[in-house]
């Protein structure tokens, strides 16, 4: 009796240590097989990633374009100058990208040019001048312009830039050149620098110029990409607020404080800060004429004077389009315009003109044919 209970107790230890086993070796099993489902899981997570976008640096084929950048309120008062210039074109020259107020489409409604239709930004902004928002468009288009690897030049315009020459003159004007064209000088006169941008802008760096460029591609990639400059422009370059009469004394203090005008400094001062300006053409391809006005509280203020059907005459025209040199004071520098080392006259486009004196310029053949062989060579 006694030997057939340890036999039992044999025969069920063997039992017991084989169903331990086999209890060991399915956990063994499930532990595996949960590993290999979640580095499956994770293998799909990685390759189910959006695609990485195409390198802006891009080969492409076909001739290279200007992108043409407008900044407007709305729609584009001018279009109709506009067409009859895109019009002497050929569309694989160019591209067009318009930031326009949130919502606003160009369409056959609001345009008289099909160049303009749908061209809007989609993410376009609210922008204010004199306000942070407005050098935020500028990336905004360069962003969308250089989602294009053909597109190699460009222009920055306004609701009332216009052309003073054709398409073909423009085209290789700008081609031709291997430089941005960059209003850019140092500005040493006025309280616009703000010593709290230091050291991330230190004051030798602080640059000031007209907000109309023509860059390079790798010059629109900088602006782009940049987070640190842009985000002290948004914190510390901010214009002086408006005399308000309610306010009395109180005017004069708030006159003292810094009046920084974001669009007329940032691109010229990130380009500096990157060692770029001998890259460039340290002067903008765009005409404006400036109006001087005092008050009490704004020792000299500057505006654009607007031409009108008058004073938009052939003569008046042909002096805009003979200046040859710009003279910066605060440099004592005589920038004498040229593109790829040939002297040229200084201004491809002018600004602001009414709707009568673009009519005008239409009448008056200003964007027919006109003569290119100087500029002629070879595109970069």
């Amino acid at each position: 009796m006694a030997a057939r209970t340890v036999k039992r107790r044999h025969v069920s230890t063997r039992l017991g240590c084989k169903l331990l086993i086999l209890f060991t070796v399915s956990i063994f099993c499930v532990v595996v097989l949960v590993a290999a489902a979640l580095f499956s899981v994770n293998s799909n997570s990685i390759s189910n990633k959006p695609p990485i976008r195409i390198s802006r640096a891009a080969v492409f084929h076909g001739p290279p374009k200007i992108a043409f950048l407008f900044l407007v309120r709305r729609n584009i008062p001018l279009d109709f100058l506009w067409g009859a210039f895109f019009q002497n074109g050929d569309v694989s020259n160019f591209s067009i990208y318009v930031h326009s107020a949130p919502g606003f489409v160009l369409d056959e409604s609001n345009s008289r040019s099909h160049f303009f239709y749908g061209r809007q930004l989609s993410n376009s902004i609210q922008v204010l001048w004199g306000e942070s928002s407005m050098i935020q468009a500028e990336r905004l288009l360069l962003s969308a312009a250089l989602e294009d690897p053909a597109n190699q030049r460009f222009v920055l315009l306004s609701d009332r830039c216009v052309p003073l020459y054709n398409f073909s003159h423009v085209y290789n004007y700008i081609m031709v050149s291997p430089r941005s064209f960059v209003d850019s000088f140092l500005d040493v006169k006025e309280g616009r620098y703000n010593p709290k941008m230091s050291p991330k802008i230190p004051r030798e760096k602080w640059r000031k110029g007209s907000q109309w460029f023509t860059l390079v591609r790798n010059h629109a990639e900088v602006i782009v990409d940049d987070d640190v400059i842009f985000s002290v422009f948004k914190r510390y370059c901010k214009r002086r607020p408006p005399i308000d009469t309610r306010k009395g004394k109180l005017n004069l203090k708030l006159q003292k404080q810094h009046n920084c005008i974001p669009d007329e400094h940032y691109v010229q001062t990130l380009l500096a800060l990157h060692g770029l300006e001998g890259e460039l053409e340290r002067r903008t391809v765009t005409f404006t004429l400036w109006n001087q006005s005092t008050t009490k509280t704004d020792n000299k203020g500057w505006h654009p004077m607007t031409f009108s059907y008058a004073n938009a005459d052939p003569r008046r025209i042909k002096e805009i389009k003979d200046i040859n040199h710009v003279y910066y004071e605060t440099e004592h520098r005589t920038e004498w315009c040229r593109t790829n080392s040939t002297f040229v006259p200084c201004f491809l486009f002018a600004r602001k003109f009414s709707q009568g004196a673009a009519m005008r310029l239409l009448g008056d053949g200003i964007i027919d044919h006109f003569e290119v062989s100087a500029l002629l060579g070879n595109t970069p």
